[in-house]
């Protein structure tokens, strides 16, 4: 249900380049492109980077050893090594070779056993994007441990070979020969905090494209035109070597697209807060990605003038130390934080990471969590006994390790629900499925109005909770006719299902809901929602999946599971965000708890009726 990074690592080659020294480390620098380089470094405040070249310009290591290097850090930093991982994401703006992926090479130069392997491109965001596949694949449960890095080898691009070897022209090419540089940051995520120090729970991870309403910005392979075309890139030319005399092979940026670009990554910020997922006021830090100080002053200019201004202690960057790294910045810089103990448990942090590619954006909250108990670690507990686990939580522990205790025993009595064992075994029928759509539908009925009433019993002390409950009500209150017509496209009717009563145990789970909510302040539903939602985010999906793959369904036939898959991916973030809020005390976390034991207890008994119906 929940994913942690467990352990940070970077690499960094060679020794720091001071700014003096950049200039014939690369080459191809005369007297204006040396004008240039000094107008951009006072401007990007870079003081320091890195590149893996030697004194005489030449490539000292490979992109994918940056990168296992960073990895080995990160499982140095665990205790562990690459044959615990089962997963293995990647980002990088270009790796060293065209074919195969990044992702291939770095696991080959890494080692370790078998692993899923994802290679995330882009720019500077498709770190966060990487991050964001390998959380999502440990909530789901499909992957234990899973590695994700962020590498770039930019000084490739920068040396004055590529250049004609002068520096007057193609300003928007040389402009980032003075702000990139190489490294590496890698992280561990597991579903369990480590158990020797804290950790950092992911409560989500958000991005997002704005490329529909923005022209290309930062780009390498392709004319000086703002606009690709067929016939003019720099596969089109008939050698390398014609699109590199044709300039295409130079990376470029458009710096007068800067300034929008702050104010469309402050109107995504916006947006995050206005949906719950971000209070400013309760940040603790905010790392950010950006590629000069001139940005950040733009974005604390702007929030200060929309009365949001950023507390500057709070904000964290290693850009003038550390240069530029592309995808790997935000991992950098969040490596320096772990190793330096900036994070302390309870605190907030946010990862801010926009990117000019196209204009993306990409974001992550963290919560630091303190080490976890070795009472409260995953066992082997029986099935007889799913409580089991539950029971070894001490009631003052954190509520989201409560909370996941609760969820790995509802995951251990859902595994013995006869429907649910024969789909895992590849035995489940079409009347399995229909039984499932036409039971789940009577209790799906029901919630939008429980989810009112609980919003009309809100207080004004928790307007805020009403709000979300009202808000969540309205995109819930049409589920149930979304598997209605699931039911229909698999041969049942409508009005059989319509007419259809609840069983036993969607009885006994609606009118717990009704009386939970009936009660004044009813914060302990976030319990109710807590297995709900994830129920969503966690099995929706894959229980589309299984089916549509047993039962040769279309997606037609599958569409509110598939359709919850994704859709509760951000009511459980948003859940997360109000778990972690100072609102929620011990009083509160005890109600919460409780709830979420009730509302598990009786959906597996919802569906353990199914084959008593």
């Amino acid at each position: 249900m929940n994913a942690f990074i467990t352990a940070a690592g970077a690499y960094l080659p060679g020794p720091p380049v001071g700014n003096d020294e950049i200039a014939a480390l690369l080459g191809g620098v005369d007297e204006r492109g040396d004008r240039l380089r000094r107008r951009v470094l006072a401007a990007n405040g870079i003081a320091k980077r890195h590149y893996a070249l030697d004194a005489q310009g030449r490539t000292t290591e490979l992109n994918e050893e940056l990168a296992a290097n960073a990895l080995r850090g990160a499982l140095g930093d665990r205790g562990v090594g690459a044959a615990d991982l089962d997963m293995l994401a990647t980002a990088t703006t270009q790796g060293d070779l065209l074919v195969p992926g990044f992702a291939s090479m770095v696991h080959g130069r890494l080692g370790g056993g078998p692993m899923q392997l994802l290679s995330a491109g882009g720019v500077c965001a498709s770190g966060l994007a990487a991050l964001d596949a390998a959380v999502a694949k440990v909530r789901l449960g499909d992957r234990r441990r899973a590695a994700v890095v962020g590498s770039e080898l930019s000084s490739r691009w920068l040396r004055g070979s590529h250049f004609g070897g002068v520096g007057g022209g193609d300003g928007d090419a040389h402009f980032l020969r003075w702000m990139l540089s190489d490294g590496a940051g890698a992280v561990l995520v597991e579903a369990r905090p480590r158990p020797d120090r804290p950790s950092l729970r992911v409560d989500w991870v958000r991005t997002v494209s704005l490329a529909h309403e923005h022209p290309v910005c930062m780009r390498a392979g392709m004319a000086g035109d703002p606009v690709p075309a067929a016939g003019r890139t720099w596969q089109d030319l008939g050698s390398a070597a014609a699109a590199e005399q044709a300039g295409m092979m130079l990376l470029r940026q458009d710096t007068s697209a800067l300034p929008a670009l702050a104010d469309a990554g402050l109107q995504e910020f916006a947006r995050l807060a206005r949906e719950g997922l971000i209070d400013l006021e309760r940040l603790d830090h905010v790392l950010c990605h950006y590629s000069t100080n001139a940005f950040r002053d733009i974005v604390f200019d702007r929030l200060a003038a929309s009365g949001a201004a950023v507390d500057t202690e709070r904000w964290f960057s290693n850009l003038e130390t550390r240069g530029n790294t592309g995808a790997a910045s935000i991992f950098i810089a969040l490596e320096e934080c772990w190793r330096t103990g900036r994070f302390e448990p309870g605190q907030t942090v946010l990862l801010a990471v926009p990117e000019s590619g196209r204009f993306s954006f990409a974001f992550a909250h963290l919560t630091c969590v303190d080490a976890e108990p070795a009472v409260s670690r995953p066992v082997a507990a029986p099935a007889a006994a799913p409580e089991s686990v539950a029971a070894t939580v001490p009631t003052g522990a954190d509520v989201h390790a409560r909370l996941d205790a609760v969820w790995q025993d509802f995951e251990r009595r859902l595994d013995q629900v006869p429907v649910m064992r024969r789909l895992a075994e590849g035995a489940a029928t079409i009347e399995d499925y229909r039984r499932l759509l036409f039971n789940l539908r009577q209790q799906v009925a029901d919630g939008a109005r429980w989810i009112s009433r609980a919003a009309s019993n809100f207080s004004v002390d928790l307007f805020d909770l009403r709000s979300a409950a009202i808000a969540h009500a309205a995109e819930e209150h049409r589920d149930f006719m979304m598997i209605e017509r699931d039911y229909a496209a698999c041969g049942g009717s409508i009005e059989d299902i319509r007419s259809g009563e609840k069983n036993i145990g969607s009885e006994a789970l609606s009118a717990y809901m009704f009386h939970s909510a009936s009660g004044p302040d009813p914060i302990g539903l976030l319990g109710a929602m807590f297995v709900i939602e994830g129920l969503g985010t966690g099995k929706a999906a894959g229980w589309a999946a299984r089916f549509k793959e047993l039962l040769g369904l279309r997606d037609d036939q599958v569409s509110f599971l598939a359709y919850h898959g994704e859709a509760d991916d951000d009511h459980f973030a948003k859940l997360q965000a109000i778990l972690s809020s100072p609102r929620v005390d011990a009083e509160a976390a005890d109600a919460i708890v409780k709830t979420a034991k009730v509302v598990a207890r009786l959906y597996a008994l919802q569906l353990e009726e199914l084959d008593h119906v």
